[in-house]
């Protein structure tokens, strides 16, 4: 597996993250403290997520995939950029456990 693969899940794990929990501040805003503004606010960054929570979708998938990931975990994964603050923490459990397996990778393609 390539490192790139485990960027591009890393990348947007933090950009789901971050969008999940100004989309969870948003919500609160407009419907428990009824801020002017939050609205829009809410509108702009829900459309956000939604796209961009799709292409996490692909890249997450494709790293499972090419881990050869077991459907539980794939699944944990996929869910992780619906709760919020959980893409960070699995982000950080895959990074860890992934790249031993990306290092020997490299080092097996540099003997190469």
């Amino acid at each position: 597996m390539k490192k790139s693969v485990l960027t591009r899940y890393r990348v947007m794990a933090y950009v789901t993250g971050v969008l999940l929990v100004l989309l969870t501040l948003g919500v609160i805003a407009k419907y428990l403290l009824e801020m002017d503004g939050a609205d829009s606010f809410t509108s702009v960054v829900g459309i956000a997520h939604g796209w961009l929570y799709v292409i996490y979708l692909v890249f997450a998938f494709d790293l499972g995939s090419k881990a050869k990931w077991p459907v539980k975990k794939q699944l944990w994964v996929l869910l992780a950029g619906t709760i919020p603050t959980a893409a960070f923490f699995v982000e950080r459990q895959v990074t860890r456990e992934l790249e031993a397996q990306v290092a020997e990778a490299d080092a097996a393609v540099a003997k190469a």
